[in-house]
């Protein structure tokens, strides 16, 4: 997957039906001069294209960053053990709500070598069981030094549909869009122990232009 050949830098192919729909019914309304009527068919247009904007983003400016992989809040960073290796791991949460861009982004340049679906509850996203219980897919990942991190998207109270676009095997550009979770959500990040957390529990992030965190030092 290749950041540079996404076809669609400002709204996500995901919404384009949803946008389409909601635009057209706007269009048509306000075109039969349904007067008030048309109001609300116009409030949800702007929204859903809020809500699908996918906007181009610079990554940070350190090339060996790792960088959130997704808009949001920090909701949680500490020690928990990697969902994938049970090996001790340090976990940073990203919580998305509707007025977040839900596309999701690849916090490190690197290989695929695991996809794991776990179909689960939907508890609000923004609880720690979450985590734990509602749907999820963790995609792990492999940098050219042989460091392994594991990206967890997990669907939320609303969010009814985790989509993930790539396979073990595929190669991943740091901030390339390789999923997208339909309203509000969350991803959880596991890192190795000693990694360096460059964010604190209710900071705001972007995903892809945030630098989460650093890798542990060698040593």
């Amino acid at each position: 997957m290749d950041i540079d050949r996404y076809p669609h830098p400002i709204l996500a192919r995901e919404g384009w039906f949803y946008s389409l729909l909601a635009v057209s019914a706007a269009v048509v309304a306000t075109a039969l001069d349904a007067g008030l009527w048309s109001i609300p068919l116009w409030v949800v247009a702007i929204f859903v294209l809020q809500f699908f904007r996918d906007p181009p983003r610079m990554g940070p400016a350190d090339p060996d960053a790792i960088a959130s992989p997704a808009d949001g809040q920090v909701v949680f960073i500490g020690p928990e053990p990697d969902p994938i290796s049970g090996e001790p791991a340090v976990k940073i949460s990203v919580f998305m709500n509707v007025f977040n861009v839900h596309s999701n982004r690849s916090p490190v340049a690197g290989r695929v070598c695991r996809v794991a679906y776990t179909p689960g509850q939907f508890f609000n996203a923004a609880l720690d069981k979450a985590s734990a219980e509602n749907e999820r897919n963790a995609v792990v990942i492999e940098d050219a030094r042989g460091r392994r991190l594991t990206a967890v998207q997990i669907a939320g109270l609303v969010a009814r549909r985790i989509l993930c676009y790539v396979e073990e095997g595929d190669s991943l550009r740091r901030g390339a869009r390789y999923g997208f979770i339909r309203f509000g959500s969350r991803v959880d990040v596991y890192l190795p122990p000693g990694s360096q957390s460059l964010v604190a529990p209710g900071e705001k992030v972007s995903a892809h232009s945030t630098a989460l965190a650093r890798w542990p030092t060698p040593g």
